[in-house]
């Protein structure tokens, strides 16, 4: 017995200092190194005459609910990053189900042009952190028509943007094409 407990230990220790160890150092040194903010994310200063010095990150998501702005994915947090998570409420549950109808209604009467079944879901469900910052290329361009109509702006311009600030997948294959939500509404804003 004493055979095999002694190599346990040995073992767990060697891990604890790996895994624990060494490789928070390895991920917090290359976060220091090469991510924005030295790993802090990104902060943007997105305020204007009217309302100066309104700053955000672009890795957390933003509330924009005007017409005049691509809306992010909905939340089950308001977007406080202090308390990230989902609803963890499932699809047979009713309040759910009520809260999805009512993302379902509050989109269409905003986007009159767009039929249900064009709805993409990332618009009507919130993601599992429920401070995604980003949406698909998708979710942006079906919102294009209300917010040139809104900025009484031609589409083309608009559409232009969405793709000029769609990210690609890493490396092209892993994850999907999105659109930083605040960005985006940025850039939106310095249109001319």
């Amino acid at each position: 017995m004493k055979s095999h407990i002694i190599p346990a230990i040995k073992l767990t220790l060697v891990c604890i200092l790996v895994f624990v160890g060494a490789y928070t150092l390895v991920v917090w040194g290359i976060g220091q190194l090469i991510a924005p903010n030295h790993g802090k994310g990104e902060i943007v200063n997105y305020g204007n005459s009217k309302n100066p010095g309104k700053y955000g990150f672009t890795n957390i998501g933003q509330s924009f609910t005007a017409d005049k702005y691509f809306w992010s994915r909905p939340s089950a947090v308001k977007y406080d990053a202090t308390g990230s998570g989902g609803s963890n409420k499932g699809p047979t549950n009713k309040e759910y189900l009520t809260q999805v109808q009512a993302r379902i209604d509050t989109f269409l009467v905003h986007n009159p042009s767009v039929k249900k079944s064009e709805i993409p879901v990332e618009m009507i469900t919130a993601s599992g952190s429920g401070l995604d910052p980003h949406i698909s290329p998708n979710s942006a361009m079906i919102q294009v028509a209300r917010i040139a109509k809104v900025r009484n702006m031609a589409k083309d311009k608009i559409i232009a943007l969405v793709n000029e600030y769609a990210e690609k997948p890493l490396l092209s294959m892993f994850g999907p094409s999105k659109v930083n939500v605040l960005k985006l509404n940025i850039a939106l804003d310095n249109l001319k």
